[in-house]
């Protein structure tokens, strides 16, 4: 894909992240699927308009391409965030299968007006029982019959 158009799918992410504020709908981010150069789904964060604390734009955008592919696999497609995604997004476009990121602002742009992802990063890197939130095991043995009936499930789709 030539150049401009990837500036012109950056641009639309980052209208949205511009109107998503001035407009008072939420944080300033906005996320562009496409696949073969046409746009599948956008969206801008709708945290606090949704009180949804996963409605970030690039998961928002995603669960939209879904919908409208109606497929839990987007290979193929690209996405063009006004932001490096956090790690909750992150995983998302990884669980998606999204081919390629493209994004404007970095975290240390995010971090400097208050979104600050670092303690998640770090929290990542500790072990479990090192973290600040309490993680807490109990009841594998019970919770492993739906795990031991999904291994020959028919209904089984690898993902």
């Amino acid at each position: 894909m030539e150049n401009n158009k990837h500036q012109e799918f950056m641009r639309m992410a980052i209208d949205l992240s511009i109107e998503n504020v001035s407009e008072s709908i939420g944080g300033p981010f906005g996320a562009v699927v496409v696949k073969d150069g046409k746009v599948i789904a956008k969206s801008a964060n709708r945290v606090t308009s949704t009180n949804d604390p996963t409605a970030h734009a690039e998961i928002s955008a995603i669960r939209l391409a879904c919908a409208e592919l109606n497929t839990f696999d987007l290979n193929g497609c690209v996405i063009y965030t006004s932001c490096e995604p956090c790690p909750m997004c992150l995983g998302a476009i990884y669980w998606s299968r999204i081919h390629t990121i493209y994004y404007a602002n970095t975290k240390a742009d995010a971090a400097y007006i208050g979104f600050d992802d670092k303690f998640i990063y770090e929290e990542l890197d500790k072990p479990m029982e090192k973290r600040s939130l309490p993680v807490i095991q109990m009841l594998r043995d019970e919770a492993m019959q739906a795990f031991k009936l999904w291994e020959t499930s028919p209904m089984r789709i690898e993902y």
